[in-house]
């Protein structure tokens, strides 16, 4: 039985708030976050008079929710923030005030999903929310369409059973794309379609698109390409053998431009860096031994094939485009991975690095000393630097430019492994999520938010 509840008692309960909330600059420019990659769909974020420097600890701890299983991160609208988790045998979307933590609405619905990997048995995809709307799709492929304004269930969809969709290595996990009124999914059917798209305000089936690759875990992204609107499904989950590539489509029509095979040879591996659009260039990376590949797209929507680079795999972090470089964590596992900076133009490597120092803490009665490092890390590109979350809980503003990276503050907010959500900012308020359990300190999983005013 699904059921919504709007009893605030049944929230999770709420850490005190910490300190005392910074007032916005009348200056700062801000923005909301309304889905995943930001409102850009590419990791940047246009906000201003944001701290430069934070104490070890991090910056200030405005608030702290406690969380069940997942991957998810929030999603921000207003005052209005939304976050998906799962508690027990229930997956949970729960609705906050994005200043104080104080719990609006939530909506429950059961689920019985096991990763067959041991991970996390929580949803993995993000919150969209657009035009009073909340869009949600759990681990088990159950998508929800919700009022905004009071978690109310506006239409619904089981995409594995409608789809006939077998469960993937680890469930769904690709955020859907809000835009121009459709709600575009990856949904990975057999013999298709790939890519959904249904009415934001019915739910009714628009069109359906490809049908050669499974769902893959990337997220499909818009961009306005030689003057028309455009989007890029990376596609590529569990198959024998294992297939999947970029899909070029109309959002309007579901007509596919092109596709481009691109994924590892290994069974065990998925697509799930998204798709780099900037100019009429489209930038795809997978893990695996695979790599990166440029495309260029011609007038008649065709891809050209500008170069392919085995030193340039990234393996679920997305990748930032800046003035002609890509800046992303390359390798597949924590030990291999490092930061580095490409050449758009000809896909040269201009540097590469592993940021490293070492860390003095307590477990127990004992003093403890360990080298540490970002490892696969995420980056948010925000006012004329970098914030970068690294894999072990550790905060980090960097200056990245093609002559090399340079730190410039550096905190560790929580020793908890699996930290591999992007940060979310908005309104100088920055969201983070603890996945497991702090290792030095206990703390369980939360979302927390940090005042990053200045």
């Amino acid at each position: 039985m699904q059921r919504r509840s709007l009893l605030l008692s049944a929230l999770p309960l709420l850490a005190a708030p910490r300190q005392k909330l910074t007032p916005l600059s009348p200056q700062a420019k801000t923005e909301d976050w309304p889905g995943f990659l930001g409102p850009r769909h590419n990791g940047t974020s246009l906000e201003t008079r944001l701290r430069s420097r934070f104490p070890a600890a991090g910056p200030p701890l405005v608030w702290e929710v406690p969380k069940g299983t997942g991957y998810s991160s929030p999603a921000i609208v207003g005052d209005r923030l939304v976050f998906l988790h799962r508690q027990g045998q229930q997956e949970v979307v729960a609705c906050l005030h994005s200043e104080t933590g104080e719990g609006q609405w939530q909506f429950t619905y059961p689920t019985a999903f096991e990763d067959r990997y041991g991970y996390n048995n929580g949803p993995r995809s993000s919150p969209v929310i657009a035009d009073g709307r909340v869009f949600v799709v759990g681990a088990e492929g159950k998508l929800h369409c919700l009022e905004l304004a009071s978690g109310k269930v506006l239409w619904r969809h089981d995409l594995l059973k409608e789809f006939n969709v077998p469960q993937d290595f680890f469930g769904v996990a690709s955020t859907p794309l809000a835009l121009d009124g459709r709600l575009i999914v990856i949904v990975g059917a057999p013999g298709g379609p790939t890519v959904v798209a249904f009415d934001q305000k019915t739910g009714k089936q628009l069109w359906g698109a490809g049908k050669e690759w499974g769902g893959g875990y990337a997220s499909p992204i818009p961009a306005i390409v030689h003057g028309q609107s455009r989007v890029f499904a990376f596609a590529g989950g569990e198959s024998r053998p294992p297939t999947g590539g970029l899909i070029c489509l109309n959002p309007a029509t579901g007509a596919v431009d092109f596709t481009y095979p691109w994924r590892s040879k290994s069974y065990e591996s998925v697509n799930a860096s998204c798709p780099v659009i900037f100019g009429n260039q489209v930038f795809i990376s997978a893990s695996y031994k695979t790599g990166g590949a440029m495309l260029e797209i011609t007038p008649d929507f065709k891809p050209k094939l500008l170069w392919t680079s085995p030193e340039f795999g990234l393996h679920f972090n997305t990748p930032i485009h800046q003035d002609g470089y890509l800046y992303g964590f390359d390798g597949r596992n924590e030990p291999d991975a490092s930061l580095a900076c490409v050449e758009a133009k000809t896909g040269k490597v201009v540097w590469r690095t592993n940021p490293e120092w070492m860390e003095k803490f307590i477990v127990g009665d004992q003093a403890r000393e360990q080298q540490m490092s970002t490892y696969r890390g995420n980056l948010l590109r925000v006012d004329g630097r970098y914030l970068v979350l690294g894999e072990l809980g550790h905060l980090l503003w960097m200056d990245l430019t093609p002559s090399g990276h340079k730190e410039l503050s550096r905190s560790w907010l929580f020793a908890a492994r699996e930290t591999w959500s992007l940060p979310v900012l908005s309104r100088g308020l920055l969201y983070i999520v603890q996945h497991s359990r702090d290792a030095v300190k206990g703390s369980t999983p939360r979302l927390l938010c940090y005042d990053m005013r200045a």
